[in-house]
Parts: structure tokens; sequence; C-alpha cells
């Protein structure tokens, strides 16, 4: 087993309608999901058998609440597997920042061990574990950027996505993701539109406006890199972006970021690195979360 760092990469909501509420107290929505080359990092190292444990990573989770973890128990449990593992979380990605963080690193534990503990599941049967997890799990697994309907489980990969350089800020705070999706002023009853509705430029962040009126912090922060290029909340926030031209303007624009805040710049990805990595482990080509020779 390899203790080598996988990257478990952030996420961006290009758009995000909520197009209906469901009889289980769930959301419909549509989304556009984005990939960025900047995320957490892991490693796994062998332990014994049926041992699986956190060496770091976000001590202020505890272990039972740990999404790595339990993507590891799960898959474990799934597969019949009795192999055991001890986990590296190298976290740069905030919690509550609507970056999927903890989504990501879940995905970069089934992906990883799959393939570290030789299971030969499929990814289809990895992002169906992943999904148990949360629903921005198979998105994360699969691997390349997508259009994503239901709770975001429902993907149909898009591909000549432009890959900007995106800036992102994170104020110095998270949201609670049920905290905005329960906020009585949310708006429900989006239409449904199509991919090509959105490359014409239609599309916004419907749980945005809540966001803000909530979180002041994120709509000063919104505010202020609007005056630099076009931003939006990423997900339920706390994390807003926009994109620019080259990787040169988005980090002049990072330098004259107002503290507290903090940001980073990064390049759009319609392709995983996580695929990259497991090209590199497996010595085959990956397409859409599923290795073939």
């Amino acid at each position: 087993m390899s203790a080598a760092a996988w990257p478990a990469p952030a996420k961006l909501n290009l758009f995000l309608h909520v197009t209906g509420r469901r009889a289980d107290g769930y959301h419909d929505l549509q989304t556009l999901f984005q990939f960025l080359d900047y995320g957490d990092r892991l490693g796994f190292e062998p332990e014994a058998a049926g041992v699986i444990r956190r060496l770091a990573g976000n001590e202020a989770v505890p272990a039972a609440d740990d999404l790595v973890l339990r993507a590891a128990q799960a898959l474990a449990q799934a597969a019949g597997c009795h192999q055991g593992v001890a986990i590296r979380i190298d976290k740069r990605l905030p919690a509550g920042g609507g970056l999927g963080g903890g989504s990501s690193d879940a995905a970069t534990t089934l992906v990883a061990l799959n393939h570290l503990w030789g299971l030969g599941m499929s990814a289809r049967d990895l992002a169906d574990i992943g999904l148990g997890l949360g629903a921005d799990v198979p998105v994360f697994v699969h691997g390349q950027a997508a259009w994503a309907e239901g709770v975001g489980e429902r993907l149909t990969p898009v591909e000549g996505l432009d890959e900007p350089c995106y800036l992102v800020v994170q104020p110095a705070l998270n949201v609670s993701t049920a905290e905005i999706f329960s906020d009585p002023g949310l708006t429900r009853d989006t239409p449904r539109i199509t991919i090509a509705d959105f490359l014409s430029g239609e599309g916004r962040n419907d749980l945005e406006p809540v966001v803000v009126r909530r979180h002041p912090g994120v709509g000063a922060a919104l505010a202020w890199l609007s005056r630099h290029a076009p931003a939006r909340v990423t997900g339920s926030g706390a994390c807003v972006f926009a994109p620019f031209a080259d990787a040169a303007r988005a980090r002049a624009v990072l330098r004259a970021l107002p503290p507290p805040w903090t940001g980073f710049v990064a390049r759009g990805c319609n392709r995983s690195p996580l695929l990259a990595r497991l090209e590199q482990a497996t010595g085959q080509q990956v397409s859409w979360g599923v290795a073939k020779r």
C-alpha cells in the first residue's frame, strides 16, 4: 500500500437551481459541477487487519462523524474486505465553504482504497456507496465535470467547458447547508433549464440570496469580489468565486484581499486530478471513472 498523496480536489457549482421540494424533505436541484486543481490531500498507510483509523486530519470532527473513516468502513463492509488502513488528511479546504471538501475526501478514499486493496469495484459501485455518505460524493468518484439533477446524484458528463483561472475567497466563517435549505425564504420552484440554456448565459445560485441575508460576511466578500469580476457563491457558501482570463490577474486581486478573508487561485478542471492519480497508480487510462485497458 502506497503512502503517496492522493488528491481530493475542490468543486465549484457554476450555477445551482432549486427546482422543487420532495416528499422526503430533500430538494430537487439542477447544478453544474467543475473541479479545481486545488484541494485536500490524503495518504494511506498499511494497518493491522480490520483496523481503520485516522493518523491526522480535521481533529475538530469526531472520528465517528469523519466522512473519510465512514467511507473506508462502508467500502470494507460492501466488499467484505478485512484489510486495515491508517489515513492521513492534509486539510486545505474549509468546512462549511461550499467547496465539497468532506465529500471529495470521502470519494478519494473510496477510489484510492478500491485500488490499494485490490477490490476491483466499478465506478458505479463506488458512487453508490458514496451516495450513502453524501449527495456530492458520486460526482467526485466519477471525476468529470457534470450536469447534476435530482439531489445531485443524477449526473451527465459535460465536455468542452472553459477552464479559467478562478479566485476563490474564503470569508472567516462557515455556513450550514441544512440551515440554508430549511430557510422559508428559499426559492424552490425555479423552472428547469437545459445545458444549452446555461451555455447561453442562463443560471444563478438560488441559495445565494439566503446565504447573503443570513451571513452578511458572505455578502461583503461577494460584493468586494464582484468589483473585479462576475462573482458567485458556490453551493451553500461560504466561499465565493470569480473567473479570470489569466492567473496573473487573479493573483493580483488576491494580493489586495482584505483581512481576515483568505483565498486561493486555482485552474478549473473538467477532469478531476483524482483520475490522473489513479492512472498513475494503475498504469491504465481512466474514462468517466472506469479503468479500461
